[in-house]
């Protein structure tokens, strides 16, 4: 730790340390830096986004190809099924076989393998309105009975044709070994009129193909228009990357420009100071002086008492304006760190009858510059205050850094103040206060006051760590 010999503290700093903070200024996590804006970067994002498109276009495109064959299927199965009751099965159905007689069963059998079954019919199936099936290409069926759902008493009550895709699920199926069938039954009659229904079920892999077939068709059209989108627009996105890029240039230069003419301007101001009026009144002092002298020497005592005070007045004065050239451009920050710039302002602040107290942690001349000239400028401000409102007083400088934070702690055992007028209509008596509430909000940095009349006055500046910012993508 690089500090100066320790001061004790006094009653008065005790008792301002027992304070509690108030926060004046909320601090926030520092601002991630934005990537350079990469032009390799856009176009991948921009050919990502394409392809999750084109397989989102690609799945729906096969759900709707799938869902087209099944309609298309479907209908056609209907088409079939209505010509084959009307061509075969109704010449063939006789009311013996609506009665289970065995010849007549055979018969019908003899017709549907001759003229119905295939590769494109795996299933015939004849029930009656009980749910009892009267014949079967399976003969284990035959005879036995099953619930109807709700669509085969639909079509029975109201005779139409229905079809669907089967996940032959039910009992009725359990002779069946494909996972999925189209099913398809109308009501037919007996030559006396009795009511039966006609069930066929025909096989999927034409559906499948079908929608093989539809899906390709999509998927073509999709990746052309795709790729003739990206060819359209590439050279477009390129020309906005390049302007971008050239706008943020442009934008980084222009603020730099300003934060250097900043500096040249103060510096300008410093120098004309120090080599104009600062080294008249020096000269001016020591013609004072000399006047002093040549004064006792003739005698003149009066003379010579009022010489030495206008010498004494333009040495105070030159003290001030010097004082005011580290204010104004503190060039030891730049060039030897925040520890010397810190001790610059301690040795000022004592030639105005306060006693200054450094205890700076060692790597705080290793911070960025940013924050080193946060931390000097809200330090000057909280001492500038201290001497003007507090003195004589002693004050205490602390800086703390660690893995997560860095913090400048300035405290005074001087008379303190009610921390409310601080949050009154702002009038030139607050304007130090103001101006380090304005340098922690623009830093995203924490500002806290611990001050109560007759108890000192303590300021806090916290910033997170930023050494290490990371970067936006």
């Amino acid at each position: 730790m690089a500090s100066d010999p320790p001061t004790p503290r006094s009653p008065t700093t005790d008792a301002v340390d027992a304070v509690p903070w108030s926060v004046r200024v909320v601090g926030r996590a520092p601002d991630v830096v934005p990537r350079p804006l990469s032009a390799r970067a856009v176009l991948v994002r921009l050919a990502a986004v394409h392809v999750t498109a084109l397989v989102a276009v690609a799945v729906l495109a096969g759900f709707g190809a799938q869902w087209l064959a099944e309609r298309e299927a479907v209908n056609d199965a209907a088409q079939t099924t209505n010509v084959l009751a009307q061509a075969v099965v109704r010449p063939a159905l006789t009311d013996a076989l609506a009665a289970g007689d065995p010849a007549a069963i055979d018969a019908f059998d003899t017709v549907v393998r001759s003229t119905v079954l295939g590769s494109d019919v795996v299933r015939v199936k004849i029930w009656d309105p009980q749910g009892r099936v009267l014949y079967a290409d399976e003969p284990q069926l035959i005879g036995r009975t099953f619930a109807l759902d709700d669509a085969q008493r639909a079509a029975l009550a109201s005779p139409s044709t229905r079809a669907a895709v089967s996940d032959l699920s039910e009992d009725e199926n359990e002779f069946e070994d494909a996972p999925r069938l189209l099913e398809v039954y109308r009501p037919v009659w007996t030559p006396s009129g009795q009511q039966l229904l006609f069930e066929v079920y025909y096989p999927y892999e034409p559906v499948a193909a079908r929608s093989a077939e539809l899906w390709r068709g999509f998927a073509g059209v999709t990746t052309s228009s795709l790729l003739l989108l990206v060819v359209l627009t590439a050279p477009i996105v390129w020309g906005l990357i390049r302007r971008l890029r050239g706008a943020e240039a442009r934008r980084a230069e222009l603020l730099q420009r300003a934060v250097d003419a900043s500096d040249a301007e103060r510096r300008r101001i410093a120098g004309t100071l120090h080599d104009g009026p600062v080294q008249d009144l020096v000269a001016t002092s020591f013609v004072a002086e000399s006047a002093a002298v040549a004064a006792d020497r003739d005698g003149l005592t009066d003379a010579a008492t009022r010489a030495r005070e206008v010498a004494g007045s333009v040495r105070g004065n030159v003290r001030v304006l010097r004082s005011l050239l580290v204010d104004i451009y503190p060039e030891s920050l730049g060039s030897t760190g925040l520890t010397v710039s810190l001790r610059d302002l301690a040795a000022t602040a004592a030639s105005r009858g306060t006693e200054v107290t450094l205890d700076l942690d060692s790597r705080t001349d290793d911070l960025p510059d940013g924050d080193q000239r946060l931390l000097y400028r809200v330090g000057q401000e909280a001492l500038r205050n201290a001497v003007t409102h507090a003195a004589p007083c002693r004050v205490r400088i602390v800086v703390t850094c660690t893995g997560r934070a860095t913090t400048l702690e300035v405290a005074d055992d001087g008379p303190g103040f009610d921390p409310a007028v601080l949050d009154l209509p702002r009038d030139d008596g607050h304007l130090g206060t103001q101006v380090m509430h304005d340098l922690a909000a623009e830093a995203g940095a924490e500002l806290s006051l611990a001050t109560a009349a007759g108890r000192g006055t303590r300021w806090r500046l916290r910033l997170l760590d930023r050494s290490t910012p990371r970067e936006r993508p």
